[in-house]
């Protein structure tokens, strides 16, 4: 697998390549090279020549690029959808949909040259007007997961360069045919050399990207631990950053939520992308009378639901990433039922008919886990689902606040008394009311509180053009 640098296709320097794996067979179908730090000094060199005549490009005309990168998508999406799959292992509809997410960033992205608006004021005092402008940083590059290889770098990708900047994206080494895969549509928009940069690799390529002082600002997303750290080394190196860390969500269950749609919705909250999403629901609190029909109903959802190939259109749930995923994901539902929790459900120990070297984990219910214990607050970041009971919505609300993560509560519920209540109170960044997967719509920036995110301006929206711009103030007298 080759970097994209300077407008072409080149091999890396490293001399280190890891195995690309298809989850859903365990076989390694590709290889890709662990870039160096000379590798990130020439892609970084070529961004900051091309910047200088790409922040000159009228917004207007930089966003013609990326109305061509939406159609050419738009007309790739089943292709891309397949790429997807199998380095990443959700199944197809999965894929789609991520995609379809991707794709919307594009769109609001098309929106710059209203969204980069400034702002004036004609006699701020008397004779004297003053002006607002935003400007680009210059090179800017982005940090990706594997669990969204073609979404999560649209939500960087597009702003930043319709901003006027010059993009660098380090993909996730588990994942990296489908960001191939998206440089090789964006060459066909025709734009300019140098403009996007796609370097591969690990730890060092990604150290190279921090200490790099010709690298103006680093967007992350990955686990908690990590983002800690590459925001502590962005701003060592006087870099602006914005990295999302782990999540542990919430979901809360009132009594009067209709339980048919609840389940369902929950299912697959918890389960979808084999639970491989900061989205994801990973432990169900419910309230008072709740809890008997919830409980039932939910571990029928788990124990039926369809596993296998992603490529399979029967199957509703694929592979986790890989067999140090899986074996990390069973050692916390030992650790889970240890605490005192039961599996109820218990996907530990399953095999895949024709897919036995597959990292095929089945969903797992815990059935009573201590609000309190290390499992509720632990990101599983698999199909685990666990369970925990409360007697009224104040208790609820505090279990949702006294975690360390931020990222997204849920309630379900026909009260909106409870829902307003629910939405003013939780201390998270995204919160669904009815809705399983709060995940925002592109013109809205995608939130996270406490250890779920460290910076100040998150993805998308008009986030993403503050993050990527930096004001101007011009006080002038005639």
């Amino acid at each position: 697998m080759m970097n994209f640098v300077g407008g072409r296709w080149v091999r890396s320097a490293a001399p280190e390549q890891l195995a690309v794996i298809d989850p859903a067979t365990g076989q390694a179908f590709a290889r890709v090279p662990l870039s160096t730090a000379a590798d990130v000094d020439t892609a970084t060199q070529a961004g900051q020549t091309a910047f200088r005549e790409w922040r000159n490009v009228p917004a207007m005309e930089r966003v013609q690029y990326l109305f061509k990168l939406k159609n050419l998508l738009e007309g790739q999406v089943e292709e891309l959808a397949r790429v997807i799959t199998k380095e990443c292992g959700k199944t197809l509809a999965e894929a789609r949909g991520e995609l379809r997410r991707g794709i919307e960033n594009v769109e609001a992205a098309c929106g710059i040259p209203s969204l980069m608006q400034g702002a004036n004021n004609e006699d701020i005092a008397s004779g004297v007007d003053e002006h607002l402008f935003r400007q680009p940083l210059g090179v800017v590059a982005a940090i990706t997961p594997f669990n969204f290889p073609a979404m999560i770098p649209l939500w960087f990708l597009p702003y930043a360069i319709a901003c006027g900047n010059c993009f660098v994206l380090k993909p996730s080494e588990k994942t990296p045919t489908t960001a191939a895969r998206l440089f090789e549509i964006l060459e066909q928009t025709g734009l300019p050399p140098c403009v996007v940069q796609l370097v591969h690799g690990g730890k060092e390529t990604v150290d190279a990207l921090l200490a790099h002082p010709g690298v103006a600002a680093i967007s992350f997303v990955g686990s908690t631990p990590v983002a800690r750290h590459v925001y502590a080394q962005a701003a060592a190196h006087g870099k602006r950053a914005q990295c999302q860390g782990g999540a542990k969500n919430v979901t809360v269950v009132l009594p009067d939520a209709d339980l048919e749609t609840t389940t369902r919705i929950v299912g697959e909250s918890a389960f979808g992308c084999a639970g491989q999403r900061c989205l994801a629901t990973s432990l169900a609190v419910t309230v008072g009378a709740a809890h008997r029909p919830f409980t039932d109903a939910i571990c029928s959802v788990a124990s039926n639901r369809r596993v296998g190939s992603g490529l399979d259109p029967a199957v509703e749930m694929g592979p986790v990433i890989s067999g140090q995923s899986k074996n990390r994901i069973e050692a916390l539902i030992a650790e889970g039922t240890a605490e005192g929790a039961t599996a109820r459900v218990d996907g530990r120990g399953r095999k895949v008919r024709e897919f036995e070297g597959g990292f095929f984990e089945f969903p797992t219910i815990l059935d009573g886990v201590a609000p309190n214990g290390r499992i509720a607050r632990t990101e599983i970041f698999g199909p685990v689902l666990g369970l925990a009971y409360v007697e009224t919505l104040d208790e609820a609300i505090r279990l949702v606040n006294g975690g360390a993560h931020g990222n997204m509560a849920c309630l379900f519920t026909s009260s909106g008394s409870a829902a307003r209540r629910f939405r003013r109170e939780v201390q998270v960044g995204n919160v669904g009311i009815n809705v399983g997967v709060a995940a925002p719509m592109a013109c809205y920036p995608f939130s996270g509180w406490k250890e779920s995110f460290f910076g100040d301006l998150h993805s998308q929206g008009r986030h993403a053009v503050e993050f990527y711009t930096q004001t101007k103030v011009v006080v002038e007298r005639w």
